[in-house]
C-alpha cells in the first residue's frame, strides 16, 4: 500500500489574541494548521480572514508568506510530518474540499476558546477553533482519534500524537532556507558515500 505525507504546523505569531490564549494554555504554540505539501504552500486552518480584523474568523487558506504570517515575520513555529496511507490522504482531501466548498457557512469558534479555558465542552454547528479543525480532519480521516472531546483539543494536544516526526523548529520565515540546507547536506552525504565506494 502506498504512503503519503501530511504536515502539521504549530505557530506562535505574537498577536494579542495568541498572547491572550497563552495566558491560560502556557504552551509555546497556540495556532495549528495542516498542509499536504512539505513546502507549506497551502495551509488550512481556522482563524482571522482579514489581518486587521480579528473578529472576521472562519475557515482559511494560509501560506508562509501571506495572511497573518506575512505581517508577523518573527512567527515561531514547529513543523511535524506524519506518514499516512493513500486512503487516509484522499479522505483528508475530501474533508478539506468540503470546507472549501462550504467556506461561507463556517465560522471561528470564539466561544469554544472560552470553553477550552474553562475545560467545558461547547459544541457549535459549523464553528471550529484551529485545533478543533485539525483534530476533526485527522479524526474523520481515520488517522488519529483523541482521547478527549474534539471541542477541547488544543494545539498542545496535537503535538502528543505518537506518529508525528519533528522536521523543523524555529522562525517560520526561515523554514524554506532550512529545507534547502537539509537537501544540500543530503546531496553532499550521497556524493561522499559514492566517493568512498
Amino acid at each position: 500500500m502506498s504512503e503519503r505525507n501530511i504536515y502539521l504546523l504549530l505557530t506562535d505569531t505574537g498577536t494579542w489574541f495568541s498572547r491572550m490564549i497563552k495566558l491560560y494554555t502556557k504552551a509555546p504554540y497556540n495556532h495549528a494548521s495542516i498542509s499536504l505539501d512539505e513546502n507549506l504552500k497551502e495551509l488550512y486552518s481556522f482563524g482571522r480572514k482579514v489581518y486587521f480584523n480579528p473578529l472576521s474568523g472562519g475557515f482559511i487558506k494560509e501560506g508562509v508568506d501571506r495572511g497573518v504570517f506575512l505581517y508577523k515575520k518573527n512567527t515561531k513555529c514547529i513543523v511535524y510530518k506524519m506518514v499516512v496511507s493513500e486512503f487516509q490522504y484522499n479522505e483528508i482531501l475530501k474533508r478539506i474540499a468540503q470546507f472549501k466548498y462550504f467556506e461561507d457557512q463556517y465560522r471561528y469558534n470564539l466561544l469554544g476558546v472560552m470553553g477550552i479555558a474553562m475545560n467545558k465542552r461547547i459544541k457549535r454547528k459549523n464553528a471550529f477553533t484551529c485545533s478543533q479543525f485539525v483534530a476533526s480532519v485527522l479524526d474523520a480521516s481515520n488517522i488519529y482519534v483523541f482521547d478527549k472531546y474534539i471541542e477541547l483539543i488544543t494545539p498542545e494536544d496535537i503535538t502528543k500524537i505518537p506518529q508525528l516526526q519533528l522536521i523543523y523548529e524555529g522562525k517560520l520565515c526561515d523554514y524554506h532556507q532550512h529545507k534547502i540546507a537539509v537537501f544540500d547536506s543530503a546531496i553532499f552525504d550521497w556524493n561522499q558515500y559514492k566517493a568512498d565506494y
